[in-house]
């Protein structure tokens, strides 16, 4: 698969991850994410995959608006990074929110399964 090719797969697999946040898809949120995904999320601490199952699984955050305003696609490789730039909507813990937001993601890549979410970062704007 060609640079240009594995980019535009890395493209596809970023904006499958923002649809299935926004729907709370947790079977493709499933496929997507790493078993070893470590996420830092707003509040500085770390969070495994199973917590971003569970969120979504039980309701406890639900999104409402996931705008991209900006995303940038980096790959090397077996690996890539996605920088996304936004706004999100939505509830958590049953508190409504609005944010603008920069997410950095990496990825990796198997034949077998695709562009699947190793790490991730948030920071409000």
């Amino acid at each position: 698969m060609s640079e240009d090719s594995r980019v535009e797969a890395l493209r596809a697999a970023e904006r499958r991850l923002q649809a299935a946040q926004l729907a709370s898809d947790v079977a493709e949120l499933d496929r997507l994410i790493d078993e070893r995904l470590v996420f830092t999320g707003p509040d500085g601490r770390l969070y495994g995959k199973q917590d971003d199952l569970r969120v979504h699984r039980t309701g406890e955050q639900a999104l409402t608006e996931v705008e991209e305003a900006e995303l940038t696609v980096l790959v090397s490789g077996d690996t890539g990074v996605t920088w996304f730039l936004g706004t999100l909507a939505g509830t958590l813990a049953d508190t409504p929110f609005t944010a603008r937001v920069r997410y950095t993601r990496t990825w990796i890549h198997a034949d077998e399964s695709g562009w699947r979410l190793l790490a991730a970062h948030v920071s409000s704007v």
